[in-house]
């Protein structure tokens, strides 16, 4: 089974790469999602992260944007997060995997934000950075509800530059150009691993 690391910062496209590999039946693999399913009502995360900051937990899932507050500017902090949710999603990570070999697939995809950030390229196949120009990801960004440039630089502050990534990758991803020319490439890197499995 090959597995591709999807990656990419803020705003370069990556949900558009993730849509393509689900339209052909690649089982997807949503780190971002399964921080979200942890830090809902009944989730894993939910008890250790009201330990390590109360008052960030409300009605029995995580307050998000309390959270967001909590750690905002604070490395410290940042970090313990870290500590409490990276174990858990590697776990779901490693469920998710086991799931697909069981099902016989022939190749998935971890979406990861943070990939080369915390050395995930050594559990994968294959990098797969999405990348587009920064002026283009900022104006995809600001489109979103509650974005503000503060919020954007944080964000951006916390992910390895765009240059670096794509300098890490073993495939890059261009989306600025235009949302054809990224699902086309998308579309004959997943012919080609399929051929090579």
């Amino acid at each position: 089974m090959k597995i591709i690391g999807l990656t990419g910062g803020i705003g370069m496209g990556k949900s558009t790469a993730s849509a393509t590999f689900r339209r052909h039946r690649v089982p997807i693999f949503d780190a971002d999602r399964a921080v979200h399913d942890l830090q809902a009502v009944g989730g894993r995360a939910v008890r250790p992260i009201e330990a390590a900051f109360p008052g960030t937990t409300r009605d029995g899932a995580v307050d998000r944007e309390a959270l967001r507050r909590a750690v905002l500017g604070n490395p410290a902090a940042l970090k313990l997060l870290e500590r409490i949710v990276h174990p858990l999603v590697r776990d779901a990570e490693k469920r998710f995997l086991a799931a697909a070999r069981r099902a016989g697939k022939s190749l998935v995809v971890l979406d990861i934000p943070l990939l080369l950030e915390t050395g995930g390229e050594r559990r994968v196949d294959k990098v797969m950075v999405v990348s587009a120009p920064a002026a283009v990801q900022a104006v995809r960004v600001m489109r979103r509800p509650g974005m503000t440039h503060e919020r954007l630089a944080a964000i951006r502050a916390r992910q390895m530059p765009d240059a670096a990534k794509r300098r890490e990758a073993d495939v890059v991803i261009h989306s600025g150009l235009s949302r054809h020319f990224a699902v086309a490439a998308i579309r004959r890197l997943m012919h080609r691993l399929r051929e090579a499995a």
